[in-house]
């Protein structure tokens, strides 16, 4: 039987990845994709104890978060085309300034 346990442990993994990618990457889609990753990590912990505890605003809040995390990826995308118009490199080093 999966219990709470092994969802927290999972999300555990899934949220040292996503945060690994985040620091040591330097690619601006990477760091959105690791984004993504911390989100999802989020978002099974508030199911997996919504079920437990037999109450659906862990839902409902996962519910905002994906909300969240779809804007957040929009607006990324957008940051990338324009830097990529700008300075032909999705380097987030490069992203330190926009113009010029």
């Amino acid at each position: 039987m999966i219990g709470a346990t092994h969802y927290v442990i999972l999300s555990l993994v899934l949220f040292v990845l996503g945060l690994i990618g985040v620091m040591v990457r330097r690619n601006f889609i990477t760091v959105l994709m690791s984004l993504e990753l911390i989100f999802n990590a989020a978002n099974l912990n508030l199911i997996a104890f919504s079920d437990r505890l037999s109450d659906l605003s862990g839902q409902v809040f996962a519910i905002f978060i994906i909300t969240v995390a779809a804007a957040e990826a929009a607006i990324g995308l957008g940051l990338i085309v324009a830097l990529l118009r700008l300075k032909n490199t999705a380097a987030l080093d490069e992203a330190s300034e926009m113009g010029g």
